[in-house]
């Protein structure tokens, strides 16, 4: 069982940066595929970012490529979400979430068994 804390969200201006982390609590964190998804209310909880256990493959969604970097350290048991030239469509909570299921693919929330309680990220105009 794997428990997943967020950290870093806050309010900063259009075209800024931020970065998010994720602490993991549990020994088998390096066995875990991460992701990022996102929500806004009245919205479904969508996919940004995904790291297989190793590091080695990553994926995002396209209106976060090449502005979103994710990452993770498993000695610190930490996955991190560096977000930069902010724009005001990325405000939303922020959350991490542990891999699970191999059924519908990396950007599927079904795919995804634990999560953290989320990070709001306000950018303002």
């Amino acid at each position: 069982q794997v428990q997943l804390v967020e950290s870093g969200g806050r309010l900063v201006q259009a075209g800024g940066s931020l970065r998010l982390s994720c602490a993991a609590s549990g020994r088998t964190f390096s066995s875990y595929d991460m992701g990022w998804f996102r929500q806004t209310p009245g919205k479904e909880r969508e996919f940004v970012a995904f790291i297989t256990s190793n590091g080695g493959f990553t994926h995002y969604v396209d209106s976060v490529k090449g502005r979103f970097t994710i990452s993770r350290d498993n000695a610190k048991n930490t996955v991190s979400l560096q977000m930069n030239s902010l724009k005001v469509e990325d405000t939303a909570v922020y959350y991490c979430a542990a891999r699970t299921r191999w059924s519908r693919g990396p950007a599927a929330e079904s795919e995804y068994g634990y999560w953290g309680q989320g990070t709001q990220v306000t950018v303002s105009s």
